[in-house]
């Protein structure tokens, strides 16, 4: 195999059960500076940039779930939401029980002032390396790029509140991404559109790109790799999609024990 990118998931693939990556795998990295390594995470690009700090200038970072794709703190890809969009979210979000809307910039994520608790600022801190305290979320967008509404639900009502967000408009839509969590995105946000983009800029193609994830918000990113793994500990779907399932879990290093092959 020719490859010239390795795209690797974050949880439930690259790190292991305690959030902690192979010992190998920054070494693998600076050892194969011919292959574009790209981390493609829903994480906010500069929490991706602190946990792989020593390597940042090796790596293209998907940030957002395919929002942004930084390359040595640059942007080299985007998929902004519409300003009017943003306010729109934020109207209904205004009416629903629990909700505390955290809008995501290129720059940096906002809350607003009167949102902040205990509970609230604990969340988006653990998430959103840089973070802001604001007094208007409406007016973060004139001087931000603006790819994703996360909201936090108290009492984890986000399953439940995923009723308002129906009719969220022609061009985004809503995704539960967790008991408490509700992110709001362009329908054209995926990670798999980020890896095009970048296969597209380095002419790279589809055949010379591997992918690796463990979950069902993989499923774009194992469909734009022609060489694809789902995890052995990831989704039936999944692995009913990929091309190759790993022969150990994200606790045994399956992405390393398949890279180590190249």
């Amino acid at each position: 195999m020719n490859i010239k990118l390795v795209a690797v998931d974050m949880d439930g693939t690259l790190l292991n059960s305690k959030k902690k990556m192979p010992e190998e795998f920054i070494p693998w990295v600076k050892s194969h500076p011919e292959i574009k390594t790209v981390i493609a995470s829903g994480r906010q690009y500069y929490t991706l940039e602190r946990d792989f700090l020593p390597i940042r200038d090796n790596l293209a970072f998907i940030a957002e779930n395919g929002g942004l794709v930084f390359e040595k703190g640059e942007i080299i890809f985007k998929d902004e939401i519409d300003k009017q969009d943003m306010l729109k979210c934020l109207d209904i979000i205004d009416k629903v029980p629990y909700a505390t809307p955290v809008i995501c910039g290129a720059k940096s994520a906002y809350i607003t002032k009167k949102d902040v608790d205990e509970e609230i600022y604990y969340n988006v801190e653990m998430y959103y390396e840089r973070r802001q305290i604001v007094e208007d979320l409406r007016k973060v967008a004139d001087n931000d790029t603006i790819v994703k509404v996360a909201i936090y639900f108290k009492k984890e009502k986000a399953e439940e509140s995923m009723k308002y967000f129906e009719n969220i408009g022609e061009k985004l839509t809503a995704v539960l991404s967790g008991a408490s969590w509700i992110d709001i995105a362009n329908k054209t946000e995926s990670k798999g559109n980020a890896i095009k983009a970048i296969c597209e800029k380095y002419g790279i193609a589809h055949t010379e790109a591997m992918g690796f994830g463990d979950y069902l918000n993989d499923i774009s990113l194992l469909e734009s790799c022609g060489e694809s793994y789902c995890m052995k500990n990831g989704h039936p779907t999944l692995k009913a999609l990929a091309k190759y399932v790993t022969e150990k879990t994200n606790d045994e290093n399956g992405v390393m024990e398949v890279l180590k092959t190249l």
